[in-house]
C-alpha cells in the first residue's frame, strides 16, 4: 500500500473532510493503542516509581518493570486502561487531524501556501484543542487504572476501579467532574508541543521526500519513518511536563489547593527526594511508545484516507475524477 498525498498532513491540495478525518484518524489511532499501549503502562509505573537515589535501592529500568508487571498481575496487567484509550482514541485523532488542518488552511497565505512557521502553530494549536477536548479526561481515567498493582490473576485481589467505565464513575462521584481535568494545562502544554513537534517535523520531511523524488506519492515504508523520525521529537521536548502531569492526575487533589500549588509541590519533592533524572523517568518507553506510535498512525491514517479520497472521487459512471 502507499501513502498518497493529495491532503492531510502534509499535503498542499484541499484537506480532508471531517467524515475522513473521523474514519482514518480513528482507525489509525486504534491500530497504535493496541501495539503501543504495554508500552505506555510501563512508562506511567516508571513516572510514578518513588525509588530514590539511596544505595543499595535496586532501580527498575523499562524491561525491569515490564517484567515486574507481568510477573505480578499476568499479560494483561500491561493493558490496564486500555478501555479508557480506545473510548477516546477515535475523537481524538478526528479532532487532532480536523483542527490540524483546518488551523492549517487559516494560518495559510494568501497564495494558498503553508510556511513552516504556520505549521508549527497550527500543529501547537491542534495539541492544545485535542488536549481540552479529549486527552485530558481520558488520561485521568487511564493513569488511575495503570497505577493499581492489584494482580488480574486474583479473583480476590479486587482493585478499586474495576474497569474505565467505573472508573470514570468512581472519579467523578467521589471527586467531582472537575477533577476528570485535573492537570489540564500540563496536558495542553505536552499535546501542544508533541503535535507542533510531530507535524512541522512530519510536514517537512514528507516534503522533502517527495522532491527529492519528483513524487507526490510516498510508499508506506517511508511514511513510516518520517513517522518514526517526528514522534520521537515531543517526548524529549517535554518529558518534565509529562512525568509531572502523570502524578498531578494519579491522586486525588488535597482540600483547597490549587493546581498551581500542586505542581509546584510535586516539582519541589521530585527534585528533592529523587534529583533532577526523576523528571525524565519513562523517557525510553515513552520514546519507545511515542515514535513508533506516531508511525503506526501516520501510516494507516495516509492509507486509510487515500482509499476514502480515491472512493469520494469516484463519479456515478464509475470513472475517476482526475
Amino acid at each position: 500500500m502507499s501513502a498518497k498525498s493529495t491532503s492531510g498532513p502534509g499535503g498542499s491540495k484541499q484537506p480532508a473532510s471531517a467524515a475522513t478525518n473521523l474514519i482514518a484518524g480513528g482507525g489509525a489511532g486504534m491500530m497504535e493503542a493496541l501495539v503501543c499501549h504495554p508500552l505506555d503502562t510501563i512508562k506511567v509505573r516508571m513516572q510514578l516509581s518513588r525509588r530514590a537515589r539511596a544505595p543499595g535501592v535496586k532501580k527498575l529500568g523499562f524491561i525491569g518493570t515490564g517484567s515486574q508487571i507481568i510477573k505480578r498481575e499476568t499479560p494483561l496487567g500491561l493493558y490496564k486502561g486500555l478501555g479508557a484509550v480506545l473510548t477516546g482514541i477515535v475523537p481524538k485523532m478526528a479532532i487532532r487531524f480536523t483542527s490540524y488542518e483546518w488551523y492549517k488552511q487559516a494560518l495559510a497565505r494568501g497564495d494558498g501556501t503553508v510556511s513552516g512557521q504556520a505549521t508549527f502553530l497550527a500543529g501547537l494549536a491542534a495539541g492544545v484543542t485535542e488536549a481540552v477536548a479529549v486527552v485530558t479526561p481520558m488520561e485521568v481515567v487511564k493513569i488511575r487504572l495503570q497505577a493499581q498493582h492489584h494482580s488480574m490473576a486474583d479473583p480476590l485481589d479486587v482493585p478499586k476501579y474495576r474497569n474505565a467505565a467505573h472508573a470514570l464513575y468512581t472519579v467523578v462521584r467521589e471527586e467531582g467532574a472537575g477533577a476528570l481535568y485535573r492537570g489540564v494545562s500540563l496536558t495542553a502544554l505536552r499535546q501542544g508541543t508533541n503535535q507542533a513537534a510531530n507535524f512541522t517535523a512530519y510536514s517537512e520531511l514528507r516534503a522533502w521526500l517527495q522532491r527529492y523524488q519528483g513524487t507526490t506519492d510516498l510508499p508506506s515504508y517511508q511514511t513510516s519513518c518520517i513517522g518514526l523520525i517526528s514522534g520521537a521529537m515531543g517526548p524529549f521536548c517535554n518529558a518534565p511536563i509529562d512525568t509531572i502531569k502523570t502524578r498531578l492526575q494519579k491522586t486525588p487533589a488535597a482540600p483547597g489547593s490549587s493546581a498551581v500549588s500542586r505542581i509546584v509541590a510535586i516539582t519541589s519533592d521530585m527534585w528533592k527526594a529523587e534529583g533532577y533524572r526523576s523528571f525524565y523517568k519513562g523517557i525510553t518507553p515513552r520514546v519507545m511508545r511515542v515514535a513508533p506510535g506516531q508511525a503506526v498512525t501516520f501510516t494507516v491514517y495516509e492509507y486509510l484516507k487515500g482509499v476514502l479520497e480515491r472512493k469520494r472521487e469516484v463519479l456515478p459512471g464509475g470513472q475517476y475524477e482526475e
